[in-house]
């Protein structure tokens, strides 16, 4: 009988040790979590780091470092951003806004690359964090506003009407039932032309160099679309001229990646200081041929 319970006795002071090892184990846990907790506070402080650096000035900081500006910017664009196909070389408003802007940064308005962006791509790549600012005829909107961070407005453009000189068509009253209006497929100038001149065909076509060709064409007595595209239009053609002012908004801004309040700044900062010594207005005076208003 005693050996038995002498067996008894070993089987729970061995099962009190396994408890209390268990117990050890079991304190250690939170010491490892803990641990396991503070690296995966780093991951998020990481995160949350590069959220306050983004509001700081992260880009502002990464291109200091990098030692060049990369500029989302239209190829496409005459005036604002179109790549001559001989010498490679990319000109127009945005592309001058953009060196000035890299001026700014750092010192030297050649520590730049353009890169290119359409109006399908320049988000996303900017989100990406493959350039640093959109330069690029973008339109301030309010659904834009929940992707990205906008400058104050650097260009004010607004709907307008092409026609060729000496045309009937002078502005919206003249769209009446039988004129044909030329514009793009899917875009905010087909619906607004639609709703102001309700009685008028609209044609449209791929894009605008395709409209404009038809324009040429007499397929159509008016392409409407930005005033600030049809100016280059306009240089591209004198025959053609802008009639009736413009009956929309079209407010552009530099984009900027959300949260980065003190990039938004720093762009904010340059502008104005390009409009209180005229730098801006003899850029505009330039590229579109009149003063700002």
């Amino acid at each position: 009988m005693k050996k038995p319970l002498r067996w008894s006795v070993a089987f729970v002071l061995l099962a009190m040790c396994l408890v209390f090892t268990a117990c050890g184990g079991s304190k250690s846990e939170p010491t490892a979590a803990t641990g396991g907790g503070s690296t995966d506070t780093t991951a998020s402080g990481n995160k949350d780091d590069g959220g306050d650096t983004a509001a700081k000035g992260g880009t502002l900081e990464a291109i200091k470092a990098r030692g060049k500006l990369i500029a989302g910017v239209k190829y496409d664009t005459k005036l604002f951003g179109l790549k001559d196909p001989t010498s490679g070389k990319v000109e127009g408003f945005d592309i001058d806004i953009a060196k000035a802007l890299a001026k700014k940064i750092l010192g030297d308005e050649t520590k730049i690359e353009l890169k290119e962006v359409t109006s399908k791509t320049r988000i996303p790549l900017l989100q990406n964090g493959d350039i640093d600012l959109i330069v690029a005829t973008m339109t301030i909107t309010e659904e834009r506003k929940q992707q990205v961070d906008f400058s104050d407005v650097y260009f004010k453009a607004g709907q307008s009407l092409l026609v060729k000189k000496g045309s009937a068509i002078q502005g919206l009253e003249d769209l009446k039932k039988g004129v044909k209006v030329l514009t793009v497929k899917g875009s905010t100038s087909a619906k607004n032309i639609r709703e102001k001149a309700p009685d008028a065909t609209v044609l449209e076509f791929e894009n605008y160099q395709d409209a404009f060709t038809a324009l040429k064409a007499g397929q159509g007595e008016a392409l409407t679309t930005d005033n600030a595209i049809l100016l280059g239009m306009q240089k591209q053609d004198p025959n053609y001229v802008l009639v009736g002012g413009t009956f929309t908004d079209e407010p552009y801004g530099i984009a900027i990646k959300k949260g980065d309040a003190e990039f938004v700044k720093t762009v904010n900062d340059l502008l104005k200081e390009m409009k209180d010594s005229g730098e801006y207005d003899k850029l505009y005076e330039q590229w579109m041929g009149v003063k700002p208003e």
